[in-house]
């Protein structure tokens, strides 16, 4: 018999960063003139005069610039400064382009800019089809969440550990506009996210020399020092994503005006080339990984969600929810008769178990083999009658852990 997984609590919702009202611009008491300068030249604008060392002049990128110009006073040192930066971010906040709304953005939440492009094939009119678009967000999305795992440990093949912590550093990142499928602009929120940024900017660049060193020597030594810089399976896998299919594909880490280059990064260096030449590579990389990645051995604390044995005597399988020492939400485990018994037990008073064992890596350390040593944890009032409120919602688990004579489980 197979039990269902008790309900667990649903996480708190992070609130999101950025007011999703666009029909107010920032406040020009709160925008530094300098950083918006350096953000409209960014995304294409162009200074056409203006009085120097007062105001500049800038227009769109794109043919249809010539009717629209910003002025952008060049610091706050004259009295009509405010006047001009509320003006420009007024035009900005009107503005229909894609390039104006990502300077608010920059300006709104100071984010380092994470951009890919693909040169991908367009359907009619430019148009992109359905799978180019999507191929393009999901590279870009594994791409963060291999640079956010790199944040939480350096390896080379990641499975299901630290993926909860790694998807938390996503949550405050946002999408700018695409371009028929072969475009998308992320935005990095420094407050919460630089550490990413500056692990996919050192990962990329480390990826692309062993890359090379590779197709020039035929060894994949160097894909073994790059796992330091944040290189793993997930991030070559993410990288064979936003190639195949292409001419290529390009990525570049922009560093927030407003809160400057981190330490040991460049400077206004170019993106990153991927061609489809080096797809052998990446996935002979990848295939390294994940065949090298060794095994941990764990002390694991964790509450049983569900339980199985094909007969009342034996071993049985248990899967335990996750409280400490994994970074992992589940492992399944092979429990011999005896700790079987204690795991069933611990569960009908409410009560973790803890476990010793190895956390294997085939499969993506989600099993613990050789597990032994299996006791009760005991736990505050508070946490224990939450483990009962659940498991009465699941009645049918008392046959066969506790009845088992009576009947299989």
């Amino acid at each position: 018999m197979t039990h269902r997984p008790l309900e667990e609590p649903v996480r708190p919702v992070r609130p999101h960063p950025v007011d999703t009202s666009w029909d107010r611009p920032p406040d020009p008491a709160d925008v530094d003139p300098v950083v918006l300068g350096a953000l409209l030249r960014r995304h294409g604008w162009q200074r056409r005069g203006g009085a120097a060392g007062r105001y500049g002049r800038w227009t769109p990128p794109g043919p249809g610039g010539g009717g629209t110009s910003l002025l952008v006073p060049e610091s706050r040192a004259f009295p009509d400064s405010d006047d001009l930066l509320g003006e420009a971010l007024v035009a900005l906040a009107r503005s229909g382009t894609p390039s104006a709304r990502e300077v608010l953005v920059g300006l709104a939440v100071p984010s380092d800019e994470v951009r890919f492009w693909r040169d991908a094939p367009s359907g009619p009119a430019g148009a992109a089809p359905w799978t180019v678009e999507e191929e393009l967000r999901t590279g870009a999305r594994q791409m963060l969440l291999a640079a956010a795992l790199a944040t939480r440990a350096r390896a080379g093949y990641y499975g299901a550990r630290h993926r909860r912590a790694a998807a938390a550093m996503l949550e405050s990142v946002l999408v700018g506009s695409g371009a028929g499928g072969r475009h998308l602009a992320a935005f990095v929120p420094v407050g919460t996210g630089r550490p990413l940024a500056v692990r996919l900017h050192q990962a990329l660049y480390a990826a692309r020399e062993a890359i090379d060193y590779q197709r020039a020597t035929g060894g994949m030594d160097a894909f073994d020092g790059a796992v330091e810089a944040g290189v793993s399976r997930e991030l070559t896998d993410a990288l064979a994503v936003l190639v195949r299919g292409t001419e290529g594909a390009r990525i570049a880490v922009d560093w927030s005006p407003a809160a400057g280059v981190p330490a040991d990064c460049a400077v206004g260096v170019e993106p990153v080339e991927f061609s489809p030449g080096d797809l052998p590579v990446l996935r002979e990389a990848a295939a390294r990984y994940l065949r090298e990645e060794p095994s941990v051995p764990v002390r694991i604390t964790g509450t049983v969600v569900r339980m199985r044995r094909s007969g009342p005597r034996g071993e049985g399988t248990v899967r335990l929810r996750v409280l400490a020492g994994a970074e992992v939400p589940h492992v399944r485990l092979t429990l011999d008769e005896e700790s079987y018994r204690i795991a069933g037990h611990a569960h009908l008073v409410g009560l973790p178990v803890r476990v010793h064992g190895r956390l294997e890596s085939r499969g993506g350390f989600r099993k613990v083999t050789g597990a032994s040593g299996v006791v009760p944890v005991q736990v505050d009032e508070a946490e224990r009658d939450r483990l009962m409120k659940s498991l009465q919602e699941d009645l049918d688990f008392f046959e066969g852990v506790c009845g088992g004579e009576d009947g299989g489980d």
